[in-house]
């Protein structure tokens, strides 16, 4: 796959990242949408979906958009902390992760407040070794360990090379996302689909164009734009 998204052109993008966009061209700004040069997601997508829609928390995931990212230690690769837009993409974001472990860090700026808990029970080894599992203490074994706000909590997820991240709900809304400098130490591509918001699915305001553009995503014939 890697090879195939090679013989095609990476085009520079910002903080050190190369990208290949397969997607209508948008203006988010002023709320934009129009099919321009769009033909379609690659073709090699295909399999990738067949195989993503499988999973219950994928069912009726239909991709309008996929970029492709390339990250290089070399090249000081990152993203900022950020919201996806929502106007235009819908609640799930998938992203799938290749050739490199990375991680994946989130955080919330709200005025909300965090009520800690202690956790209690064995800690043990997971498939990666520098993952740990905490037993979830049940209610009469918690105890309160203090108020923090969200604008300090920062959590970070591990993702090993060939995974797949789904985010939804408050992890896409409420929860900013982003990869640090310092966690991408080799090449990384990672393939992000978005799916399409209620305004471009069916029943919304501008469906006729959210159907355009998704019977040309799923053809599958696309070249990038």
């Amino acid at each position: 796959m890697i090879q195939i998204m090679d013989q095609d052109k990476w085009r520079l993008s910002q903080s050190g990242r190369r990208k290949q966009d397969f997607g209508p061209k948008v203006n988010f700004k002023k709320q934009k949408l129009k099919v321009g040069s769009f033909t379609g997601l690659p073709n090699f997508s295909q399999v990738l979906w067949q195989r993503m829609k499988l999973h219950a928390v994928l069912e009726g995931f239909l991709p309008v958009e996929q970029c492709n990212l390339d990250y290089s230690s070399d090249r000081g690769s990152s993203i900022d902390p950020h919201f996806d837009d929502s106007w235009l993409w819908g609640e799930r974001l998938v992203s799938l992760n290749l050739l490199s472990d990375t991680v994946l860090t989130m955080t919330r700026e709200d005025a909300d407040s965090l009520q800690l808990m202690s956790a209690v029970g064995e800690e043990t080894e997971l498939h990666h070794a520098n993952d740990v599992n905490t037993t979830q203490c049940n209610a009469a074994d918690c105890k309160l360990y203090g108020i923090i706000p969200f604008s300090d909590v920062e959590v970070t997820i591990y993702l090993p090379q060939r995974s797949l991240v789904v985010l939804y709900s408050d992890a896409r809304y409420k929860w900013k996302h982003a990869i640090h400098r310092e966690n991408i130490r080799q090449r990384r591509v990672c393939i992000t689909f978005r799916e399409m918001s209620p305004e471009f699915s069916l029943g919304g305001k501008e469906e006729e164009l959210g159907q355009m553009l998704l019977k040309l995503a799923l053809s599958f014939q696309g070249k990038s734009v």
